[in-house]
This record gives structure tokens, sequence and C-alpha cells, in this order.
């Protein structure tokens, strides 16, 4: 193997070995929400029409659950090496900051779909809408997974200890997530709060991978795919940046 497949296929292994933390558990928490939600609000909660408030979470817990993952792998990998530090074992290695990336975000990627995967075998019982296009919801849970892989690397770069991290996630990453439509139509919000949500990215990752089940959004699937595609290529040049220069790994 060359390289980057190395780094890749070590960190596959890293989040494997405990899959049942880093795959299982959030596939559990995923049934939990759709458990509560749905018994809830089945009744009271009616979108798109036809759709049922169950069939609609369902795609919005999956890529719920696949942008936190792979924030989660790259950023804890980076945090983790840091502080124990074994990062000094990578950096004595001839491997560019191409390699770095390609490899953190990759296997990002592969745990957020894995989770996203089992999210969905696990919730499918409890409704089961149409898959109208599937290639729009690869596509969007890939480009999601890439996004947030990339930002993790960021913020694993900047982090210095755990608490660091857990406020980048708890402050940042949890409520984008929530307040991205995972549990309701933004037409069912205020004027003023659906201007604000179409600032948020997240809405679009999520809006985006939802069409692909109902072939109706919120919005323009090849609008959100535009802001998605561009909002992904904005966070690479970044965290590529950070990993060439060596922002808080080299001293």
């Amino acid at each position: 193997m060359t390289g980057w497949q190395t780094l890749f296929y070590k960190e596959i292994l890293r989040f494997w070995k405990v899959g049942f933390q880093t795959v299982a558990a959030p596939v559990i928490t995923a049934i939990l929400y759709m458990m509560i939600f749905g018994h809830v609000l089945e009744d009271r909660v009616q979108v798109y029409g036809t759709v049922s408030y169950t069939a609609f979470l369902l795609p919005g817990l999956v890529m719920m659950s696949v942008l936190q993952n792979a924030f989660a792998n790259s950023s804890s990998s980076l945090v983790q090496s840091k502080i124990m530090g074994n990062l000094i074992f990578l950096l004595l290695t001839p491997l560019s900051h191409r390699a770095w990336f390609v490899a953190y975000v990759g296997s990002s990627v592969v745990r957020g779909m894995a989770v996203g995967a089992g999210v969905i075998l696990a919730t499918w019982w409890f409704a089961r809408p149409d898959i109208v296009a599937p290639l729009w919801i690869v596509l969007f849970g890939f480009l999601g997974a890439a996004l947030l892989g990339a930002l993790g690397v960021i913020a694993g770069l900047w982090a210095e200890k755990f608490d660091q991290m857990a406020a980048f996630q708890n402050f940042i990453i949890m409520p984008m997530t929530f307040l991205s439509g995972v549990f309701y139509s933004i037409h069912s919000l205020p004027d003023v709060w659906q201007q604000i949500s179409h600032l948020n990215p997240f809405f679009y990752m999520i809006d985006g991978f939802r069409y692909g089940f109902f072939g109706t959004s919120d919005v323009s699937p090849w609008l959100s795919l535009a802001i998605v595609g561009g909002a992904l290529v904005f966070v690479s040049l970044i965290a590529l940046h950070l990993l060439r220069i060596g922002y808080k790994i080299r001293h």
C-alpha cells in the first residue's frame, strides 16, 4: 500500500476496533429519536402533503447521524494523537499534507456512511419512504460526510485538549445540525426563522438528501448541491492549508 492508503487503513481500523461505540451507539440513538418523536408527533405534524411525519423524519435522522459521526471521526483522531503524543510518528513519515487530508477525510466518509446505512436498516420498519432518486441520496451523503470530515480536521488541528473539542462540537456542530430541519420542515417556521435557516449550510445537506427519498424538498436540490459543493471546496482548502503549514502540530 502507498502512504495515504496505509494511513487510511489505520484510521478505518481505529474506529472499527470500537465499532460498538462508533457505529452501533449512534444507530441506537437514532432509533430512540425515531421512537420518541415519531410516536409523539405522527398524528400532529403533516409535511409534503401526503408524507407521514415518521417517513419525513427518517432521512433527517440518517443524515444527522452521517454528519455528526464524520466530524467526530477526524476530529477525535487528531486530538487523541496530539494528546497521547503518537502524532510524532506520523510527522516522521514522508506523507504529504494531501495524503493526510485524503486519509482522514476518507475514513470519516466511511464511518459516516456506515452509520447512515445502519440507521436506515434499523429504522426502516418504522416507515418505508419511497426512494425516488437514489443517486441524490448517495451524492449528498458523500458530500455531507466529506464536508464534516474536513471540518473535523480543522477542529482537530485547532483543539489542544478534549474540552476545546467538546466546545466546538457542542456549540457549533450540534446546534447547526438540530436547527437544519432534521425534525421539521422550515416552511412551518415564521418567515424570519426561514431566512435564518437558509444561512445554515447543514440545512442544504439534509434537504438535498431528503429530496432523494421523496422527490420533494424545501429548496431546489440543484441549489443545495451548489451550496454544499462550494462549502466542501472552501472548508477543504482551509484544512489543506492548515495541514501544509503544520498548524499546532509542528513546533
